[in-house]
Order: structure tokens, then C-alpha cells, then sequence
């Protein structure tokens, strides 16, 4: 079994690029490109270099002494919080605004739904300064201020997105308008492993340094490249993607994807989408997608900006469908105290998204033995005045 994208860009019956004839051309561009520019040597070192000096990486993979006490198995973090920016995203974006100089473009475009994508987008673009167009939803907007500031402060323009439930879907439908109506100098930046044709490969490849780096660090550490699992959260599944791919092929490691319950899957207000979703079209590929009997998309919940999505990336639907990943749906209340156990036992404030990962602790049983990675996706700064709200702190 294949879990990588064939030729014709889709994983299983999944993927594909279902796209307006408007976008083609610009599409087309970059499926035909990605992978030259991505194999060229002075692309390579361009990105490694970054990486290193302008990221921080290789990101540490820290054993957590303390929770793995508790939970009585061996737990390491990939701290992908520790990055510049204070997430994952920014793997992908210094990946694609190489691209979008190679191919000659001048203005790029973003969507973002918690800001951390937003932030990452607009922090390159100032580095390569391009100029940069953000779309968020506008109660995205309300939810994550300090990522607003901090995209305008990197010299962005933030536009609100107000149709639909003006959360990260709605973000996504202006961006793509957008890149219809400015196809020759705009490079569109999507932030997940979703959206049509190459994109869910692209931006999947270049978040891959993630297990790139965890399987020689857990030779360092273990004596062997393999855990016994790795973990992460799911919305769009990029930070998913990126710890899975090396691993993909590896059958004696367990991957489990946890994605938000909400206020629980059958509650209405959820964005579970591997129990909900069933075979649908959103943003240019064919996936599991949250929708009513006559196809109408459902409203996705989740107390977590990142994860509030009614769909996911085909590779996971992929994963999903197989049973390659084993997939968890972890509620608002039960990520809230996971993420605080972090806080009070590792003295980490992880991101709310991360946080959905942390609490698949309470939900599967590991052994005391078993070597257990989980991606610690961002971090919480963002999240503070959610957490305050929550806990009334």
C-alpha cells in the first residue's frame, strides 16, 4: 500500500485538483514546477540554510521526564513551538516563497485561521520583500488579535473574510477569488496539506523535515530511528503530515492523528472530521468533508482556531480510510487540561491545537516501554486569553 501522492496527485480515491478553468493555468504552473525548482541544489541549500539560521532548526526532541511518569511510558515532544514564529508553519513558508521567486512573483497570498499561517506568511514575505495579502475570518480576527498585530507589524494587509461562518473555510474561499482575479504575479501560500494538486504534496514535503529530523534524534537518544508512535494533531494536517511522512512506510510504527471533538462529535458543534466526514469536494481536492445529506458543507466547532476545519487533508483521509493512522477525537475540555498538565509538568505552554495531541495521553494506553512522539505544534502565547477565559485564571 502506496500512502504517498501518485502521479496524478491523489492519495487512494482522494486528492486530485477540482478546480475552476479560471485557476488552471496557475495551478498547472506550479505542478509542472514544484519538483524541479524542489530538486535544484541551490534551492536546497537556500532552504536548509534558512532553516537553520533564520528557523532554529533542527528543533529539539526533548524527553518529558515528568509526563512520562505519569502516563508510565516514554514520551518525547518534537518542540516545533520553539521555532521562529512559535510554530510549524514557517517550515512550509520559506519552502513556497522560494518557489514563488523562482516562478517570478511578486505578491503573495494567505489564508490563516488561527494567525500562526498568517504570521509565517507575512514574517517570509518581509524577509524577501514581496508584498503580502492575508484573508482571515473576521471572528478569527476578533479571536486571535495578537497574531493580527503581529502580521501588520511584519507589514501585511489583513482582510476580513465576512460570508459564511467567517472563520478559516471563508478565508480560504476569499483567497482563492483573489488568486483568480490575479493570476500572473500572485502566488497563493496555503498553509495546510489541503487544496488542490500539488498543494497537499508541497506543503507535506516541506513540513517532512519535521520526522527527517526526529528519526536521527531518536537515534541519539534511543539507540534506534523509529518510535514506537507518533502523534499530532489534525485540522488541515500539516504539522500531521510533516511528522508522519518518513514513517509512512514503516509499518512497525503506529501513527494516531487527533483531531477536535468540540463539545463532543455528535454534539453539533465539532470538527471530527474522520467520524463525520464523508466523501466530499472543498477547496480544490477530493477529501473527507464534513456535510449535510443534500452536500451542503456543516459548520465546523472547535475551541481551537487551528483545528476549526470541515475537512482534511487527502492524505489523511487516506490514512483515515485505510487504517494506516489510527484517528482520535478529543473534545475542548479534555485538549484545555492537557494542555494545562503540560504547563504544571514540563513547564511548556503548549498551543491549543498541540494540546488536542498532549490529551490522546488519556485515551489510548501505551506501555511502559514504548517510545511515544508527539508533535508539540506550537505554542500558547497566542491561545493566553483563551486559556485565561477557560480557567478563569
Amino acid at each position: 500500500m502506496l500512502y504517498n501522492v501518485d502521479e496524478k496527485g491523489y492519495y487512494g480515491q482522494f486528492g486530485g485538483a477540482y478546480i475552476p478553468e479560471m485557476l488552471y493555468p496557475n495551478v498547472e504552473e506550479l505542478r509542472q514546477q514544484y519538483l524541479k525548482i524542489m530538486a535544484e541544489p541551490d534551492f536546497k541549500a537556500e532552504f536548509d540554510q534558512l532553516l537553520k539560521d533564520y528557523v532554529g532548526r533542527p528543533s529539539p526532541l526533548y524527553f518529558a521526564k515528568r509526563l512520562s511518569e505519569k502516563y508510565n511510558t516514554k514520551i518525547y515532544l518534537k518542540r516545533e513551538d520553539l521555532n521562529h514564529t512559535g510554530a510549524h508553519k514557517i517550515n512550509n513558508t520559506i519552502g513556497q516563497i522560494l518557489v514563488a521567486k523562482k516562478l517570478g512573483k511578486k505578491r503573495i497570498i494567505a489564508e490563516t485561521g488561527a494567525g500562526q499561517h498568517g504570521v509565517a506568511t507575512a514574517t517570509v514575505c518581509a524577509l524577501m520583500g514581496l508584498e503580502c495579502i492575508v484573508y482571515m475570518g473576521e471572528i478569527d480576527i476578533a479571536r486571535q488579535a495578537p497574531n493580527v498585530a503581529r502580521m501588520k507589524m511584519l507589514g501585511a494587509t489583513v482582510r476580513p473574510a465576512l460570508s459564511g461562518s467567517r472563520t478559516l473555510k471563508d478565508a480560504t474561499n476569499e483567497a482563492i477569488r483573489d488568486w483568480i482575479n490575479n493570476p500572473v504575479d500572485t502566488h497563493y501560500i496555503i498553509g495546510s496539506a489541503i487544496g488542490p494538486h500539488p498543494y497537499p504534496d508541497m506543503v507535506t514535503r516541506f513540513q517532512s523535515v519535521i520526522s527527517e529530523e526526529i528519526k536521527w534524534q531518536l537515534k541519539e537518544k534511543e539507540g534506534r530511528e523509529n518510535p514506537d508512535y507518533v502523534v499530532a494533531c489534525i485540522g488541515g494536517g500539516s504539522n500531521a503530515a510533516g511528522t508522519f511522512y518518513h514513517f509512512l512506510h514503516e509499518p512497525e510504527v503506529g501513527i494516531i492523528a487527533v483531531e477536535a471533538a468540540g463539545k463532543g462529535i455528535h454534539s453539533g458543534h465539532s470538527a471530527a472530521t474522520s467520524k463525520l466526514g464523508k466523501v466530499g469536494i472543498i477547496h480544490g481536492c477530493k477529501t473527507l468533508l464534513m456535510q449535510t445529506p443534500d452536500g451542503q458543507i456543516t459548520e465546523p466547532y472547535s475551541i481551537s482556531a487551528g483545528l476549526d476545519y470541515p475537512g482534511v487533508g487527502p492524505m489523511h483521509a487516506h490514512l483515515a480510510e485505510t487504517g494506516r493512522a489510527e484517528f482520535f477525537s478529543v473534545t475542548d475540555d479534555d485538549a484545555m487540561q492537557a494542555g494545562l498538565e503540560l504547563c504544571k509538568l514540563e513547564g511548556i505552554i503548549p498551543a491549543i491545537e498541540s494540546s488536542h495531541a498532549l490529551a490522546v495521553l488519556n485515551d489510548k494506553k501505551f506501555k511502559p516501554e514504548d517510545v511515544v512522539v508527539i508533535c508539540l505544534s506550537g505554542r500558547g502565547d497566542k491561545d493566553l486569553n483563551n486559556y485565561i477565559e477557560y480557567f478563569k485564571i
